[in-house]
């Protein structure tokens, strides 16, 4: 398995080399942007696990620039950090499409903490060769699900149960697994996403021949 990439976006030189500093520390490795256009040019050379985007930034401010990477079809998680911390903006980064917010100022660990489990919910076990299952291919390296050669849209939710299932493929996932990951404490929550998922990759969505139901056990993902 190879290191989690991860993005610092934030005009803070100081507060950026710190959290490089503390998650290379933690085994993360780490990428500077001081703003949304050097951002850019990085996410045309690399792929990221993970972005940590500051808000409050000359130019294209974080909550714009969120907005239009999940325009463009960018699903990188971002965590989002700002010294506005009160709901109204929490609400803003989120509906931006951000994945998490972290006012400012913060602890280390806490930081810490947030980055591993957006990591773990979006299924960070690297998988290496393009993955066939139906008439979908998923192409793990770029986070993109296609089917019949047309690019399909994922909530945040959807990727990390794709992942999830492809890192076990042709094996049963229990529901306890599957909600560990999604960070979902019932069974209901965790079927809604299997059908919303089905809904996606399957023809028949009545007869699953991809995502297979498993009596007492969960639910496998068929590949070819």
């Amino acid at each position: 398995m190879t290191q989690p990439q991860i993005l610092v976006v934030d005009d803070d030189v100081r507060l950026r080399r710190l959290i490089k500093k503390y998650l290379t520390e933690q085994g993360l490795d780490v990428y500077e942007a001081g703003n949304a256009a050097e951002a850019q040019s990085l996410l045309a050379l690399f792929v990221f696990d993970l972005m940590i985007m500051d808000v409050m930034m000359p130019g294209q401010n974080g909550q714009d620039f969120t907005k239009a990477l999940r325009a463009q079809g960018e699903q990188t998680p971002i965590l989002m950090l700002t010294a506005m911390g009160d709901i109204d903006n929490r609400v803003k980064g989120l509906e931006a499409g951000a994945d998490d917010y972290l006012p400012k100022p913060f602890e280390p660990k806490e930081l810490l903490l947030r980055v591993q489990s957006i990591l773990k919910r979006t299924g960070l076990q690297k998988l290496d060769a393009d993955i066939r299952f139906g008439d979908c291919v998923f192409q793990p390296a770029r986070n993109i699900l296609l089917k019949s050669g047309k690019a399909v849209a994922l909530t945040t939710a959807e990727l990390a149960l794709l992942r999830a299932l492809l890192s076990k493929a042709n094996q049963a996932l229990s529901r306890s697994d599957l909600g560990k990951i999604l960070n979902a404490d019932n069974v209901r929550a965790i079927d809604v996403q299997i059908t919303r998922l089905r809904r996606k990759v399957e023809e028949d969505i009545k007869n699953p021949m991809c995502i297979q139901t498993m009596r007492g056990q969960g639910y496998r993902l068929v590949t070819q």
